[in-house]
C-alpha cells in the first residue's frame, strides 16, 4: 500500500471508519456547547475550552475537576480468542488497559483521577462463570486504579443478550479528577514556537489497533499462536498491558514542570500530535524504538509509514508538550518512574501539520478533526 488511503481500506475492512466516527463526534460537541450555561443553576461553570479534549473541565466549588468516559473497544476479543487458541486467561491485562484508557485520557487536562467506575456489559451472565476469568477481570481492575492513585468507586454490570454476543464482554468505564491547588487545567491556549515534545514509550498495542490485529489474526495460519522473532505468541504480545501515565503527570504537576499540553496517543496514531487547534507545526526528528508487535502487524497489513503512524502508536504512548529547554527535565522524571522518554521534536510557527522527519511523513490539519 503506497499511501494513507491504503490504511483506511485496511482499517474499515476491520470494520472501523474514522471518517465517519469524527464526524459523529463533531455533532456531539455541538450539541454538548449549548448544555454548557445549565452548570451555573449547581453552582459550577462549564470550561467549554476543554470541549474536544480527552476530558471535560469543570469548576466547583472553587476548583477544576475533570470528567471522562472511555472504552476498551474490541481488545476483550482479543483476550477471548487467546483464551480460546492459547489456554492463556489475559483478561487481567484487558481490564487493566481499560482503566488506563480512562485515566490516561483524564491526566491530559492536568487532573489526576479521583475515582473510577467500571462498566461490565456481557452478551450472557453466564460469562463469569468460566474459568478464572471473572477473578481475573476484577484483579486487573483494582491493580490498575492503584497504579493510577484512585478509588474503585463501584460500576453497572448488565447482562444484554442479543445487543452483545455471548461469548463476549465490552470493557468501559468514566473517572473523575481534580485538578492539584496552584495548577490550572492544561488545555494547550499558551502552545507556542519553541515548545518542546517529549515522547513517552508504549508498551506495544495498548487499547487502538485492536480491530485490525483481530483480522490480521484471522488470516495467520497459526492465528494468535503465530511465533514473533523474539518467540512470543502473537496473541500474549497484543495483550502487554498499557501504561498508565498517571505517575508522570502527578511528578511533572508536582515538580512545577512548564508544561503547556499533554497528548495520549490512540486512535489516529501520531496525528494526535497535533491534537491541538493552534495553528502550529509540529516537527519530530526521533521516534522511539517500534515494539515488536507492532512492526509484525503493519508488516502483515501491508501499511507504509504514513499508514502505520497514523494507525498505532508506533512505540509512543504519550507526548508532553513544555517550554523550551523542560524536555530533559521531562525525560529525567519518566526515567526516575520507569518509562523510556525521549526529547522527540518541537512547536514551529506554520500551518497545522505533524512532520515525522526520520520516516519522511507529513500529515495536514484536514487528517485531524476531532478524535
Amino acid at each position: 500500500m503506497s499511501d494513507g488511503q491504503g490504511k483506511a481500506s485496511s482499517y474499515r475492512d476491520a470494520g472501523v471508519d474514522y471518517e465517519a466516527l469524527d464526524a459523529g463526534k463533531r455533532s456531539a460537541v455541538a450539541s454538548a456547547l449549548a448544555t454548557s450555561a445549565l452548570l451555573s443553576a449547581r453552582g459550577g461553570r462549564a470550561v467549554d475550552a476543554s470541549r474536544g479534549e480527552p476530558a471535560f473541565v469543570f469548576e466547583h466549588g472553587g476548583q477544576s475537576l475533570a470528567f471522562v468516559v472511555e472504552g476498551l473497544g474490541t481488545k476483550s476479543v482479543i483476550a477471548r480468542q487467546v483464551e480460546e487458541q492459547l489456554g492463556v486467561d489475559r483478561f487481567a491485562d484487558v481490564a487493566y488497559d481499560t482503566v488506563a484508557a480512562i485515566v490516561n485520557d483524564l491526566c491530559c487536562v492536568g487532573a489526576l483521577p479521583l475515582v473510577c467506575a467500571a462498566y461490565f456489559a456481557t452478551g450472557a451472565s453466564e460469562w463469569y462463570g468460566q474459568g478464572t476469568r471473572g477473578a481475573s477481570l476484577l484483579r486487573g481492575w483494582q491493580q490498575a486504579c492503584e497504579a493510577a492513585g484512585c478509588t474503585w468507586g463501584g460500576g453497572e454490570s448488565p447482562s444484554l443478550p442479543g445487543l452483545l454476543a455471548e461469548p463476549d464482554i465490552e470493557l468501559a468505564g468514566s473517572a473523575v479528577g481534580a485538578v492539584p491547588e496552584g495548577c490550572s487545567p492544561i488545555l494547550g491556549a499558551d502552545l507556542a514556537p519553541g515548545d518542546e515534545i517529549v515522547l513517552v514509550a508504549s508498551s506495544g498495542l495498548h487499547a487502538n489497533g485492536a480491530s485490525l490485529a483481530r483480522l490480521i489474526a484471522s488470516r495467520a495460519p497459526d492465528g494468535y499462536a503465530t511465533k514473533l522473532p523474539s518467540g512470543a505468541s502473537f496473541g500474549e504480545a497484543l495483550l502487554a498491558p498499557s501504561i498508565i501515565y498517571v505517575p508522570l503527570v502527578q511528578a511533572l504537576l508536582r515538580e512545577h514542570v512548564p508544561v503547556v499540553y499533554l497528548s495520549h496517543i490512540t486512535g489516529h496514531g501520531l496525528l494526535k500530535l497535533m491534537r491541538p487547534p493552534a495553528q502550529l507545526r509540529y516537527r519530530v526528528s526521533e521516534l522511539p524504538p517500534v515494539p515488536e508487535v507492532l512492526s509484525f502487524l503493519v508488516q502483515q497489513a501491508g501499511l507504509d509509514a504514513e499508514a502505520a503512524h497514523s494507525t498505532f502508536n508506533m512505540g509512543a504512548g504519550f507526548a508532553v508538550y513544555c517550554r523550551p529547554g523542560a524536555g530533559e527535565r521531562v525525560v529525567a522524571l519518566a526515567r526516575e518512574l520507569g518509562l523510556d522518554a525521549l526529547l522527540a521534536g518541537s512547536v514551529e510557527e506554520g500551518a497545522r501539520e505533524v512532520v515525522l522527519e526520520t520516516v519522511g511523513v507529513r500529515y495536514g490539519s484536514e487528517r485531524l478533526e476531532l478524535g
